[in-house]
C-alpha cells in the first residue's frame, strides 16, 4: 500500500497542536481586510493574531476571501507527490465555496503529471471545526490501516452523520454577509433573538431555529446535540469559539455536565470563517444519527 497524505485547508479552525499530532498538513488561505491590510492564514495565526483580526471586527473594519485555486493546490500538492505519496485531500463544503471544483481540477492536472499516483479531494459538505474533526477523523482511518480508497469510502459514506450546531450573540456580521436581512438583524436584536444554525445535508449553513438569550441559543445545542448523539462515551466532542474564550469554557464544562462523552476540546475559529459569523461565534460537534433530529423545530 502506498503511503498518503492527509491535506485540508485553513477554513478547518483546527489548533495548530492537533494537526501537528496527527499529521495533517493545511493550505493557507488568503485574507484581504477592507482597510487594505492582506495576509495569508494559516491555523497557528503567524502572520495576524486572532486578537487583532477580531479588534478589527469589532470596529466595523470586514474581510473577504477568496477560494483557492488550482494552481494553489498545484503548488502546495506536488512537493507531497515528490516524495512519492498519495494525496487524501478533505475540502471546504461544496455548498459554500467554489474550493472543491478548484481541487479537482488540479488534481485531474496532477494526474497527468504524477502517473500512478493518486489525489482523491473529498467534498467533506462540512465547515469551520466540523472540516476539522472530519480530517482527524481521516487521520484516525488511516492510524487504523485503511488505504486512500477505504478512507475515502468512509469518508464519502458518513460525512451526514457529522453535527455542526453554530450560535452567535452579536447578528451583525450575518446582516452584513447576508445571511440575515437588515430588517431581521434590527427586530432580532431589540427581541434579544439568538439563531441557531447548522450545515445541512447539502453543506449550507441555515438557520434551525431562533430562540430568545444568549445562554438559551447555548443550551439549545446541547439539547440538539443530545437528541443526536451515538456513544458519547466513546466520542471527544469539539468546541469552536471566536474571540469568547471565557464563555466557550463555561460552556465545555455545561457540555461535560450534560453529556457523558470522553473530553471536549475547544479550538479558534479564524478569519475565513469568523468574518462572516462574528467574534461572539460557537459551534459544537459531534458524530451522531445526522445533521439535525428527526423532529423539527
Amino acid at each position: 500500500m502506498r503511503d498518503y497524505q492527509i491535506i485540508t485547508d485553513a477554513t478547518c479552525d483546527m489548533n495548530q497542536d492537533l494537526l501537528d499530532k496527527n499529521n495533517i498538513l493545511v493550505i493557507p488561505m488568503d485574507v484581504k481586510m477592507t482597510d487594505g491590510e492582506e495576509f495569508l492564514h494559516y491555523p497557528d495565526f503567524r502572520n495576524y493574531s486572532s486578537e487583532a483580526f477580531y479588534a478589527k471586527i469589532k470596529s466595523g473594519v470586514m474581510a473577504s476571501t477568496t477560494q483557492i485555486t488550482p494552481s494553489k493546490y498545484i503548488d502546495f500538492f506536488s512537493p507531497v507527490l515528490d516524495s512519492g505519496k498519495d494525496i487524501l485531500y478533505i475540502c471546504f463544503s461544496s455548498g459554500m465555496s467554489g474550493t472543491w471544483e478548484s481541487s479537482m481540477l488540479a488534481s485531474n492536472v496532477l494526474a497527468e503529471k504524477y502517473e500512478g499516483q493518486r489525489v482523491i479531494s473529498i467534498d467533506s459538505l462540512c465547515a469551520c471545526g466540523g472540516e476539522g474533526v472530519f480530517a482527524l477523523k481521516a487521520a484516525e482511518n488511516k492510524q487504523n490501516g485503511m488505504d486512500i480508497d477505504e478512507n475515502a469510502k468512509w469518508l464519502t459514506e458518513n460525512r451526514l452523520k457529522l453535527a455542526h450546531y453554530f450560535t452567535v450573540d452579536s447578528l451583525d456580521c450575518l446582516k452584513r454577509g447576508g445571511r440575515i436581512s437588515m430588517a431581521t438583524a434590527i427586530i432580532g436584536t431589540a427581541l434579544d433573538i439568538k439563531p441557531i444554525l447548522y450545515v445541512n445535508e447539502e453543506g449550507k449553513l441555515v438557520v434551525y431555529k431562533k430562540v430568545r438569550g444568549r445562554k438559551t441559543s447555548l443550551h439549545y445545542m446541547i439539547t440538539l446535540t443530545k437528541e443526536t448523539i451515538v456513544d458519547p462515551e466513546s466520542q471527544t466532542l469539539y468546541i469552536t469559539q471566536a474571540d469568547c474564550a471565557d464563555e466557550a469554557e463555561e460552556f465545555r464544562k455545561e457540555v461535560l455536565r450534560e453529556i457523558p462523552c470522553r473530553d471536549v476540546v475547544i479550538t479558534k475559529v479564524g478569519p475565513v470563517v469568523g468574518t462572516h459569523t462574528g467574534p461572539d461565534h460557537v459551534c459544537l460537534f459531534s458524530w451522531g444519527t445526522g445533521r439535525i433530529p428527526a423532529r423539527q423545530g
